[in-house]
């Protein structure tokens, strides 16, 4: 009796996890092919090999650009070397990428930077706000640009039992963020919290003075952004291939006001400054970016959302490639009619629109 009990059970768990693994494969689009969507003016940015995960652009036009991330089960070009900031004035005639220089002091060989995002205070004074995995550990490095010497001080390494398995972040004022959590386990278990799509995932709010959760039940949070008038925060949940949008309260919590569908998995966010629309850096089949085979790579796909607040917001797609050209996109930034699309682990795309 005892042994047909134990059997009942082990293929009741089976057909269990069975179940789950079809599910995720659905999940993370494994049959999907992306239909090619290209601009006529893009060209790669040349200097950008490994990787240009997060970008964000100034009001000036000076782009950030995070590079080399080292994450488990992405591909990585360059494994024995350290990430870097690269920066792009996207008021040249011809932009070109120059790698900044990190001040002296902070452990540039096991730099690993992941979200980014840029406050300036009432000085002018730029700040970079940098999610970095030392030792696929989560910190947030704060650094000061030095236009003139086009280099990075680095000011403060902030650490908390909360900033674990950090995407991505958004600065609202000095040392103060929102940052989302991508898994919450860092270990093997990531796997199963993935197939039982476990919802653990968060939002932190962090400041000196107080470090609290403000959302959660989230697949997989990734990328985040504010809204140009900074009431409402945009999060992407990668695994349930959407967006969250939610209104900000003057004690930081957040509450969801609808969430946009887009049958793509969300990476990055940024926000059109002229426009107010979003721009997602999405991955059209994940399967593609976790089992890297270069002869039939991930694809990249750029969507575009309009009036996000509204009833029935639209969603255009501004860039699709099937991984001929650019592969595993993950953001997509704007400045002035120019289009930059950044990618985990491969190149950069300029594009003139």
């Amino acid at each position: 009796m005892g042994k047909l009990v134990a059997l009942t059970l082990l293929g009741a768990g089976l057909a269990l996890i069975g179940e789950r693994l079809m599910t995720l494969r659905e999940r993370i689009n494994a049959y999907r092919e992306v239909e090619p969507v290209e601009p006529q003016n893009c060209h790669l940015i040349e200097g950008l090999e490994n990787g240009s995960e997060d970008i964000d652009i100034l009001p000036s036009g000076l782009a950030f650009i995070s590079s080399g991330l080292k994450y488990p089960g992405v591909p990585n070009f360059a494994p024995d070397e350290p990430g870097q900031i690269f920066l792009m004035d996207l008021n040249e005639q011809n932009p070109r990428v120059q790698a900044l220089n990190i001040s002296d002091g902070f452990d540039k060989a096991s730099f690993n930077p992941h979200g980014i995002s840029t406050f300036i205070d009432k000085d002018q004074i730029v700040y970079l706000y940098v999610v970095n995995h030392p030792h696929m550990e989560s910190t947030v490095e704060i650094f000061k640009f030095e236009e003139q010497q086009r280099s990075l001080v680095h000011l403060k390494t902030i650490k908390h039992e909360l900033l674990k398995s950090v995407n991505d972040i958004v600065v609202l004022g000095a040392e103060q963020f929102y940052a989302t959590r991508d898994h919450y386990f860092t270990n093997f278990l990531v796997l199963l919290e993935m197939v039982m799509d476990l919802r653990w995932t968060y939002i932190l709010f962090y400041s000196p003075r107080e470090v609290k959760v403000v959302a959660k039940g989230f697949s997989s949070a990734n990328g985040i952004t504010i809204s140009p008038d900074k009431k409402y925060i945009y999060v992407a949940d990668i695994l349930d291939k959407n967006i969250h949008v939610m209104k900000k309260h003057d004690n930081w919590d957040l509450t969801q006001l609808k969430v946009i569908q887009l049958g793509t998995l969300v990476d990055n966010l940024t926000v059109d400054p002229d426009t107010g629309d979003i721009l997602a850096g999405c991955h059209p089949n994940a399967i593609k970016l976790l089992m890297y085979n270069t002869e039939d790579p991930p694809g990249s796909e750029v969507l575009r959302i309009r009036n996000a607040l509204s009833e029935k917001p639209r969603i255009s797609t501004e860039y699709a490639n099937n991984g001929s050209m650019l592969q595993g996109s993950s953001v997509a930034s704007v400045y002035q009619g120019k289009l930059l699309i950044g990618t985990v682990f491969h190149k950069a795309l300029y594009c003139v629109l």
